[in-house]
């Protein structure tokens, strides 16, 4: 058993089979895009997908062939609070997009699933990215939805070419869908980190690199091209030192440098996009596997596992780094036979010295032989460092603002206690607070205040991504958000509107309207699956200002909009039976509509009622 995140463990027999039917799509001759292997009486179902072995089957035209992935096949992989879409490798990407449309896989899929099948996909080289992208897929469209039956699929992939930015870690951790991605790579296997490196760097060496890999070349495995073609060596140069560059700049990050070399060098040159995602498990080449789950050691690992001890070294490593990736059915034989698995959890338990092991732990030693069979220097026992000390200062900020929840609560608590109030007067809390003429009119809005202070922290931090990924996924806090804004939105709208001097300035929703609610907006929508602004309920007023000083020809159309979401919000209890006041804004427009205009009599009944 290969044990990963959460306590999950994988059968070693379920990872040799991934890698065997891996290695054995790699050399399909039949034109087949994937292999699909199921056997009578198991409940393990196997995709394993084939590799492509042109340049244009790896980049697209762009720099480094990446493009916005496409949100409707991949709803999560975006952070939900900004909105900000995930990176994909265009041609990786269009190459499955392809296959589930041109093929059984989606219908084969599918019935897995609903048969309660242990689902795992596979790639090898460049039929990763396709492995990954089929795994994706299953998760958004067949574990988001109800089922008796479900089984969280894998995907195993070995020597995988990266596919995504960093918006992947970032979602698939949210979503907690990390742990089903597992990534074994070879020690100097360079495939991992070719998307490192710009196309226009490599271009001229790539051909000969993928005639060595592809099974249906005469130069496969053909040692001549690794030891005495130039090619070999100078695309393994270059793309080391674009994964230098990469490397090097997040280190820095992390370690909170504030170059100002550093950062005026990356807004000179453009760095890549990609970034690893899920577990990675490095073989060290003597049958130790090291697991590693945070993605920032993880893309320090990729670059410093290579890095060689001397100049006189060049031609060796240059060589393994194209042997290695062909010899992953041999290492995973080996490797999980020996069962020396080692796990770097505690990063910051890391020593920097390889003899550093006076007075340390069982745990700490057994991590320090895992380094030194991995060769990592003392700057890249650093970076891991610092990789570790980053996280536990996200972990550190998340219990701050864990700390904040009594206050919240209590705020939000004044808060109705002040709108409860306003009802009981028959005044709405949102026309009460606008006018702002009494003193709990004035210790609303001081509470106002204090809790948008507290939740303007919050944002900031997640915009910095100084919170666990985990945090925009977290029910209490979604909950959280969503009675915050339901509440206190109104309020801060009433406010916009009781200062608003200009009509000019705007309306809210385009030039007031703080992160706050749109954060926590989105949260909510992106737990019920539903599309953006779909749960805009407490807008209302807003909305209400806006429309009423227009010409009512121009708004005809969002007028009977309004006034269905209206039914809608009030049924389901939404919208509270102060927007129906006599005096209420709402109430003193809505009147005054011709009633051509309206689309229903019901508002009638709640404003009479």
């Amino acid at each position: 058993m290969v044990r990963i995140e959460e306590g999950r463990e994988v059968k070693d027999e379920l990872i040799k089979k991934a890698c065997n039917l891996a290695m054995e799509a790699h050399s399909l001759s039949s034109g087949k895009p994937y292999i699909y292997k199921k056997k009578s009486g198991s409940m393990d179902v196997f995709f394993a997908f084939a590799g492509n072995w042109s340049v244009d089957g790896w980049y697209s035209s762009t720099c480094f062939g990446e493009k916005k992935i496409n949100i409707s096949l991949f709803p999560s992989l975006k952070s939900v609070g900004t909105d900000e879409v995930a990176m994909v490798n265009e041609a990786f990407a269009s190459r499955f997009e392809h296959i589930l449309n041109d093929s059984s896989l989606k219908n084969e899929v599918e019935k897995a699933m609903s048969d309660g099948k242990q689902i795992v996909f596979a790639g090898h080289s460049s039929g990763g990215p396709i492995a990954i992208l089929a795994a994706l897929w299953c998760l958004e469209h067949c574990c988001t939805r109800p089922n008796d039956n479900l089984v969280y699929p894998y995907c195993i992939t070995f020597g995988s070419p990266l596919v995504g930015d960093r918006i992947w870690s970032h979602a698939l951790r949210r979503e907690n869908w990390a742990s089903y991605f597992i990534h074994f790579v070879m020690k100097y296997d360079i495939v991992p980190q070719m998307m490192f490196a710009p196309l226009s760097s490599i271009q001229e060496w790539l051909q000969a690199i993928f005639d060595f890999i592809n099974p249906k070349s005469r130069n496969y495995q053909h040692e001549a091209v690794v030891r005495s073609n130039d090619a070999s060596k100078n695309f393994f140069m270059t793309v080391m030192r674009s994964a230098s560059s990469v490397a090097s700049y997040a280190a820095c990050n992390l370690k909170g440098c504030t170059n100002f070399l550093l950062e005026t060098v990356s807004n000179i040159v453009q760095l890549s996009p990609y970034r690893p995602f899920g577990t990675y498990i490095f073989c060290t080449g003597n049958g130790k596997l090291v697991v590693v789950e945070n993605p920032d050691a993880i893309l320090q690992l990729l670059f410093y596992c290579a890095q060689m001890s001397s100049e006189t070294e060049v031609d060796e490593v240059v060589a393994r780094s194209l042997n290695e990736h062909l010899l992953y059915r041999k290492e995973m034989q080996e490797s999980l036979e020996m069962l020396d698995v080692v796990h770097l959890n505690n990063l910051t338990d890391i020593p920097l010295s390889s003899n550093a092991i006076a007075l340390a732990s069982d745990e700490v030693v057994t991590m320090n032989l895992a380094l030194n069979d991995l060769g990592l220097s003392t700057r890249a026992r650093l970076c891991l460092r610092a990789a570790g000390e980053w996280e536990k200062q996200k972990r550190k900020n998340e219990e701050k603002i864990d700390g904040n929840k009594n206050s919240i609560t209590e705020g939000l608590s004044k808060i109705q206690e002040y709108q409860t109030k306003c009802d009981i007067q028959k005044v709405g809390y949102y026309d009460a607070f606008k006018l702002q003429e009494t003193i709990d009119d004035f210790n609303a809005n001081v509470k106002r205040l204090e809790l948008a202070g507290i939740w303007d922290e919050i944002i900031e931090m997640l915009k910095r991504y100084e919170l666990p990924d985990s945090f925009e996924g977290r029910k209490e806090w979604i909950k959280l958000g969503t009675q915050f804004r339901l509440q206190v939105e109104p309020l801060d709208i009433a406010n916009y509107y009781r200062h608003l001097k200009n009509e000019d300035t705007g309306p809210y929703m385009i030039r007031a309207r703080p992160k706050r609610y749109r954060f926590t907006q989105r949260w909510l929508e992106h737990e019920e699956r539903v599309q953006t602004g779909e749960r805009s309920e407490s807008c209302f007023w807003a909305e209400v200002e806006e429309l009423r000083n227009k010409p009512i020809m121009e708004v005809q159309n969002r007028i009977l909009s309004l006034e269905t979401k209206a039914w809608d919000w009030s049924q389901s209890g939404l919208l509270g039976d102060d927007v129906f006041f006599p005096e209420s804004t709402f109430t003193k427009w809505w009147k005054q509509l011709p009633t051509q205009h309206r689309l229903t009599s019901w508002i009638s009944g709640k404003i009479n009622s």
